[in-house]
């Protein structure tokens, strides 16, 4: 079975997220299990045991027609019906638990569907047949999805290739790892009935793998979670000392973060502004982070405030009253919404500071961006939306298939070794800030941050980039080997030879898992080329291969 756990030996995990969710409790799942062992079953009634999914759902979708839910329900509780988790609770707690985080975030109704369904493939005599007939092809896509490899077939490449078969599947389907997340945040939560070393090894995978997901992904209030119960468990001595200086922190009577709360409140009160100022307190790696960064900590160092509003001209007005009323911290300004992260997050942060010298850093943004930066693409449109018909096109347009995915995609197909496959997606997937550059004509491509010319060639062309010879950025020739800044222009100068060969030099600036991969792939073809010997020509000569690296 896939979820294994509930009631964490040590309560320390379940913290962090108390914490930070004060609006709504946890939810008692040994209550769960008996509703829904007890709970209504009739045809038109729905099972008490998914209310509190269902008033999740209604609450981003009114008009959401729950029937699915029913009998999703129905079929995945008969189905489980005498399994139990290590816990002792009835299994069907699990796919209920995921289905609520689901739910909460505003997903909409056919993932949580397959959220309730998302276990009964793996682990009972439910078919995929089944959940075709019974809700079509989109909940049976993903299902199977997220649905385990056998370790009896693949051994110990099971856990791999089981991520490879759902990194696929999400290229089709963002939703497929939208479940695949909340899955693992609710397994995560319920760890701590395991032994040691496989909650070590549970996390660590968490941590190189689906905590990078979740990033690239946007869908912050799931990733922030799983790095907190991970911290816990990976690094118990410093999340605990973390722990006591929060604890130490709200035992203080005075709370700076509050007061000048009220002051920006006034502040956009008097300019007419309307504005809903919240206080937004740090996670614990949030928080840990700024301890080893900044040494003692200050009150406000433990929250942010968060300024929503409605429409983004005013997310510019309520920065120029902050910063015309209050004393900003020039340095930490940065504008996310005219220039968007690559996971879709917008906002503006920007800090100020108080005469008695605390600072509160500020994050500004309208509802709606708050809510794609809470739930990133669980937020967001249909992922049939059509692509761009141009496949050079940079980043796709629709924006629940983001265009790292596909270039992920692109590499793992050229790395049928699973050992290779598996180390090599956990570096790429390290390499957590992305620059955009763009194309003369316009185009864009999104590359990891320190990417090389080298790495534009073969995003831009694939393994046509054989033939690159040359750059220019920002309108001035330059070596293959130079690093590309956010913002730059760069433009490839290619040869016409389709037989050109890559240098073997090119490897060492190669920061792309989908570069190195295709110079590796032509030069073990072709081992008696890629020898630039005889010196590096200038950018521009023509023969074929030639390139200046520097």
């Amino acid at each position: 079975m896939s979820a294994e756990a509930s009631n964490p030996a040590t309560p320390a995990p379940a913290t962090p997220g108390a914490y930070r969710r004060k609006s709504r409790a946890r939810i008692d799942l040994r209550r769960l299990g008996r509703a829904a062992l007890l709970g209504s079953a009739t045809r038109d009634r729905l099972p008490d045991a998914i209310g509190h999914v269902a008033e999740a759902h209604r609450a981003h979708h009114p008009d959401a027609d729950l029937e699915p839910l029913r009998r999703a329900y129905l079929l995945a509780e008969s189905s489980h019906r005498g399994q139990m988790r290590k816990s002792g609770e009835p299994y069907i707690t699990h796919p209920l638990a995921v289905t609520l985080i689901l739910a909460e975030l505003g997903a909409e109704t056919t993932t949580l569907t397959a959220s309730l369904l998302h276990d009964t493939v793996e682990d009972t005599d439910v078919t995929l047949d089944q959940v075709r007939e019974e809700f079509g092809e989109e909940v049976r896509y993903l299902v199977d999805g997220v649905t385990k490899l056998e370790k009896v077939d693949y051994g110990a490449a099971a856990e791999p290739e089981t991520f490879r078969k759902m990194l696929v599947a999400t290229g089709s389907d963002v939703r497929v790892m939208s479940i695949k997340l909340a899955d693992r945040l609710h397994n995560m939560r319920t760890l701590g009935v395991m032994r040691p070393e496989k909650q070590e090894r549970i996390a660590k995978v968490t941590r190189d793998v689906l905590i990078p997901l979740a990033e690239r992904l946007g869908v912050q209030a799931l990733k922030t979670e799983l790095e907190d119960l991970v911290f816990a468990i990976l690094h118990p001595e410093e999340y605990e000392h973390t722990r006591e200086l929060i604890a130490e922190n709200a035992a203080h009577g005075d709370d700076p973060l509050a007061e000048m709360a009220d002051q920006v409140r006034t502040v956009l009160r008097g300019s007419g502004i309307q504005a809903d100022v919240l206080i937004r307190p740090r996670h614990f790696v949030s928080v840990h982070r700024i301890s080893r960064r900044r040494g003692r900590l200050r009150g406000a160092d433990f929250g942010r405030l968060l300024v929503l509003v409605n429409e983004d001209a005013d997310c510019y007005g309520v920065l120029g009253e902050l910063h015309t009323c209050m004393t900003p911290v020039v340095s930490e300004f940065k504008d996310f919404i005219a220039v968007p992260k690559f996971n879709l997050y917008q906002s503006l942060h920007t800090a100020v500071a108080r005469e008695d010298g605390e600072v509160a850093e500020v994050l500004i943004r309208t509802h709606q961006m708050h809510k794609v930066a809470e739930a990133g693409v669980i937020a967001l449109g249909n992922p049939y939306a059509p692509a761009s018909d141009d496949p050079a096109d940079g980043e796709r347009v629709d924006p629940t298939r983001p265009g790292w995915l596909s270039r992920l995609l692109e590499w793992q197909e050229a790395a049928p070794d699973t050992d290779i496959f598996w180390s090599t997606l956990r570096e790429d997937l390290a390499q957590d800030r992305e620059i955009t550059v763009f194309r003369p004509d316009g185009g864009a491509l999104g590359l990891p941050e320190g990417a090389s010319c080298v790495d534009a060639a073969y995003a831009q062309y694939g393994e046509d980039a054989h033939a690159c010879m040359g750059a220019r950025v920002n309108g001035r020739l330059a070596t293959l080997s130079t690093v590309l800044k956010d913002g730059d222009t760069v433009e490839l100068l290619m040869g016409q030879d389709p037989a050109s060969e890559p240098s073997r030099e090119w490897l060492e600036h190669a920061h792309t898992p989908a570069a190195r991969i295709a110079i590796q792939r032509r030069l073990a073809a072709h081992p008696a080329h890629g020898d630039p010997s005889g010196g590096a020509p200038e950018p521009g000569d023509p023969r074929p291969g030639a390139a200046t690296l520097g």
